[in-house]
């Protein structure tokens, strides 16, 4: 949650980072307004939206209003659950990096080709676990992990949501079940800080496998660095299978 205090913080930022898509749209510009530093106000140095060079999933069409949801005019944010978009965010960061520091330029690409070369590694690595999962039909909460499910080849095929951020009707959870037996679906994603009851619910009239995931780093103990974060991922889906 945004807090006063973090103005004092934005104010002796040199640079800000955000994940953009209008995920912050609600408080962030409240905070920069505030924080009254014009190195990170938008359009100076200072100000990045991660979200550049991104290829984007799920921008709507046509005219959009509250009544539809938690939908986001610019396309799906969440796209920092697909881990080749953290080797794009990084080369993101430390390009800005050198543009702010350029005496140290040099220092942030050399850590940055380890931190590609380190990642990269790990998403073969990671893809060859889970390549059991390629073609499955599974059901997810929320709309949060379709930059996952682009990644390991998986197929969404509803949510429990039946409006993006509002909670399941009676009516769609019951044409949910019946559709999930009738398509033999027995995976479905949630995450840390979604509802639990409802997904429970689902997955227990459905006969299928609920796996609670992480969806950001410190999402849950131990998490402390985006390879961790995608440890725990994979390991959880791997257990799915």
């Amino acid at each position: 949650q945004a807090k006063p205090s973090f103005m004092r913080t934005m104010n002796q930022a040199d640079l800000l980072i955000y994940t953009g898509l209008e995920l912050e749209v609600g408080w962030l510009p409240l905070l920069i307004q505030g924080a009254r530093n014009p190195k990170i106000r938008p359009g100076a140095l200072g100000h990045l939206d991660a979200s550049v060079g991104i290829k984007r999933l799920e921008i709507p069409d046509g005219k959009l209003d509250r009544s539809m949801g938690d939908v986001h005019p610019e396309g799906n944010p969440h796209y920092m659950l697909d881990p080749r978009n953290g080797l794009i965010v990084g080369q993101t960061i430390a390009d800005k990096l050198s543009q702010i520091d350029p005496e140290n330029a040099e220092g942030y690409q050399k850590n940055l080709a380890l931190f590609q070369k380190k990642l990269q590694a790990k998403i073969e690595m990671w893809e060859a676990r889970l390549r059991g999962l390629q073609g499955k039909q599974i059901v997810t909460y929320h709309k949060l992990w379709e930059y996952l499910t682009d990644w390991l080849h998986l197929k969404i095929v509803s949510q429990v949501e039946n409006k993006p951020g509002i909670p399941p009707s009676p009516r769609h959870v019951a044409e949910l079940v019946v559709r999930m037996k009738a398509n033999d679906i027995i995976l479905l994603l949630s995450s840390d800080y979604s509802a639990p009851k409802p997904a429970e619910r689902v997955a227990q009239q459905a006969g299928a496998k609920l796996i609670v995931l992480p969806a950001s780093v410190g999402g849950r103990e131990g998490i402390e660095t985006y390879a961790d974060l995608f440890e725990v991922i994979v390991s959880q889906l791997a257990s799915g299978l």
